[in-house]
């Protein structure tokens, strides 16, 4: 049986460390590299319920995109029952769980994250965007399309509860995607020529802001422009590691939800 090494490893060979960028956490992150792993549960986040899942499951470790612990948004300086954080590190690790976490490296490697979220949307010939981090990608549709119907699709086919746009007056032709929260590459996907750019996390000045840019904008969340890598992931793991089993965890979905008015 593989180790947490071994998969760690494997891993990195799908988004090497050296990609992240400098103040991310990548790789393993919790628990003995030398456990033998059986199972393994593949998630966008680490959250309780996820925990929860594997350890009822018996899966000795979790693959996550998101870092469980992150120094550029939560620094870790306690590890205490008591908090959200250390209540659950405490958990995994009273568990014997271990957890690997692959992020921005799994952003900007090819066949990663972008390049999942482009291939979803049906993006003809999709390639890096130019952008100073090598993070986004861009391609064409078919045919073009109205910002209406595009970003219906895109709701759709990433199962969002909801998705945000603004129409800048152009049609869908050239797209610009950046998963998750993408926005400070808004003036790359300018440059680039892109019509429009899909992406999370978009604040309220930047679709104020898209008319006069002249690009259309769709907000489509950032776990649903995301979560499409974790089936690139587990199709990754059981073709290099065939004994393990390895599954999508059943317990995380869309964070955020909608009331749609009649």
């Amino acid at each position: 049986m593989p180790t947490v090494r071994d998969i760690e490893q494997a891993l990195f060979d799908l988004a090497p460390e050296e990609l992240a960028i400098s103040w991310d956490n990548v790789g393993q992150l919790l628990g003995d590299p030398e456990l033998d792993v059986t199972k393994v549960l593949v998630a966008l986040d680490i959250t309780e319920a996820v925990a929860d899942e594997a350890i009822g499951t018996g899966c000795q470790l979790i693959v996550a995109h998101h870092p469980v612990m992150n120094c550029k948004w939560l620094p870790v300086q306690t590890v205490r029952s008591d908090t959200p954080q250390g209540h659950l590190l405490l958990k995994l690790l009273r568990h014997g769980v271990s957890a690997v976490c692959m992020h921005t490296n799994l952003d900007i490697a090819r066949g990663g994250v972008n390049d999942c979220l482009a291939e979803a949307l049906e993006l003809v010939d999709p390639g890096p965007l130019g952008d100073e981090d090598g993070l986004c990608r861009m391609g064409t549709l078919p045919a073009p399309m109205p910002l209406a119907e595009f970003a219906a699709f895109v709701c759709k086919v990433l199962d969002a509860n909801g998705v945000r746009f603004v129409d800048a007056g152009k049609p869908v032709r050239r797209v610009a995607v950046g998963g998750g929260a993408c926005g400070d590459y808004e003036s790359a996907a300018i440059q680039a020529g892109c019509d429009t750019f899909v992406t999370a996390d978009l604040s309220y000045h930047a679709f104020l802001d898209a008319r006069g840019k002249g690009i259309n904008l769709i907000d489509a969340g950032h776990f649903p422009t995301e979560d499409p890598v974790c089936k690139k992931i587990i199709s990754y793991l059981t073709a290099r590691f065939p004994e393990l089993a390895v599954s999508k965890a059943a317990s995380h979905g869309e964070v955020i939800q909608y009331i749609v008015k009649d």
